[in-house]
Formats: structure tokens, sequence, C-alpha cells
């Protein structure tokens, strides 16, 4: 009988340490965080929970314009990575034989090195006297007063190079999944390649857009590094925001009440998503990676 039991607690046993480490981290910090936020008072005279419901109410009114162009810069960056990710990812899994992890390293190398870094060396790259729009302007490509720092080009840019891993693995994950055996069924049976792309392919790789959209939409959208090294004060994100009432003006309960609204919003659009295409396979993509 205590064998019984014991081979029956054993699982819950090995998740113990997972489950410690998101209450310890996730959870309770969570729960600090919802207290603040309907906090009042300041840095000087400290803040008391008043249950001041008013600051979700004041952070939107304040500050709606940055939360919608968040939202607006996540999904074209998400669709941009999307675009680029899925012909790379196919060729990789169909067509780089025995090379594939060769590939998956060479594409992934970059971003071995910081985020801040790498986001700061494109700043370098494209500001007015840089390497890329200083030949083209001493050329007469383009006008002497023509940048493209402080512009939304160069923020969705930056966001779409950064998080651009996030979408080629799990497409490519998906993709390695497939069976050749059925590509070669579609063309025995005189399907086109277009066909076979159509109802074969792009089916059964959804799982890893899935996934890959959630993992690059959601950080993307909270960002706040690109905005702040490649944007200006016209392409200021929620993010940054978050970061200026927090260690700037020390406002922490605005802050955490933007953070939740922020968060409400994420997971609302989530679920929605989630609700339209089912998480089943993306359970399984998950377990799979």
């Amino acid at each position: 009988m205590h064998g019984r039991w014991a081979a029956r607690l054993a699982p819950y046993w090995l998740a113990l340490p997972g489950w410690l480490w998101l209450v310890l981290f996730f959870v309770i910090p969570t729960f600090v965080m919802l207290s603040i936020s309907t906090q009042t008072g300041d840095i000087v005279n400290g803040f008391t929970q008043t249950f001041h419901w008013q600051n979700y109410v004041d952070g939107w009114n304040q500050f709606s314009t940055q939360f919608i162009r968040s939202i607006i810069y996540g999904l074209i960056a998400t669709v941009l990575c999307l675009l680029i990710s899925f012909p790379v990812a196919y060729w990789i899994a169909f067509f780089g034989g025995r090379h594939k992890s060769s590939l998956l390293f060479l594409l992934l190398l970059p971003f071995f090195v910081s985020f801040v870094i790498r986001t700061q060396s494109w700043n370098f790259i494209l500001s007015d006297d840089g390497m890329v729009l200083s030949p083209l302007k001493s050329w007469g490509v383009v006008p002497q007063d023509f940048h493209i720092l402080a512009t939304n080009v160069a923020v969705i840019g930056g966001l779409t190079y950064n998080f651009l891993p996030f979408m080629v693995l799990p497409i490519y994950v998906a993709l390695e999944r497939i069976d050749p055996a059925l590509l070669e069924a579609s063309a025995d049976l005189y399907g086109s390649k277009v066909t076979a792309l159509r109802r074969i392919v792009l089916p059964l790789s959804l799982p890893g857009v899935f996934a890959g959209v959630l993992l690059t939409f959601v950080p993307a959208t909270s960002d706040y590094v690109n905005a702040t090294i490649l944007g200006g004060t016209n392409t200021t994100m929620i993010g940054n925001v978050i970061q200026t009432e927090f260690f700037t003006n020390l406002d922490y309960p605005t802050a955490a009440a933007l953070s939740f609204i922020l968060m409400a919003g994420l997971l609302i659009g989530v679920f929605a998503y989630a609700r339209a295409l089912g998480t089943d396979d993306v359970l399984d993509m998950a377990g799979a990676g």
C-alpha cells in the first residue's frame, strides 16, 4: 500500500520544485504588484493601501496612446517575423539536410550577444552619419535631411530583428515533425508543390505558428529597449512609460496599474487567439520543444 501511494505521489514531488519556483517568483510578486496598484501616497511619506482603483482609470486616460501604439508595433513586428521566419524555417527543415544544426546555430549566433548591445549596434548602423545613410546621402540617393532613427520604422525594425528567433524556432520544430511521406504521397497523387504547401505543410505547421506568434507578440508589445535606443518622443511604448514611472517618477501605484492593464490586454488577446485556433497542438509542441 505504501509503495502504491509513493508511486502516485512521485509525479507531484517531481513537479514540486517547479511549482515552488512559480509561486515564489511569479504568484507572490503578482499579488504584491496588485496591492501596490491600488495604493496612494508618495515616496517621501510612504504608500498606503486605500484600494484606489482610480489609478487604473487615470493610467489609461493618460497613456492610452502608448498602449495602442505598443499593440500596433507588436502586431506589425509579429507579422514581419512570421513572413521572414516561415521561409527560413521551411528551407532549413526540408532542405538543410545534415547541416540543419549548423544552420540553426548560425541563425542564433548573433543572439548570443546582449539584447541591449545588439540594439545599440543598430543605432550606430542607422544613424544619420552611419555606414548606411552616410554613403547614400553622399551619392545623392536620399536627401540630406533623411533619417531612420526616431521613427516608427526604426522601432518596428528593431523589434522584428530582436524577436525573430522566437518565431523561427517554434515553426522549425513544427515543420521538422512533418512526415516527408505525406509530401511524397501528395506528389504521387499529382498534387502540385503549392497544393502540398497549402493542404499539408501550412495546416501541420499551425502549432508552431501559434507558439511563435505568442512568443513574439507578448514580449514585443511590452518591450521598451528598442523604443528607447532606436525611437524618439513620438515612438514611446507603454514599456517606456512603466519604466519611467517606476524608476524616475517613483510613482509605484501608477506603474503597477499600467503593468496590470498591459497584462490584462495581452491575456485577453492570447486567450482569444487560443480560443480561435485551439491549444492542444500547441501544448504538444511546447512539450516537444
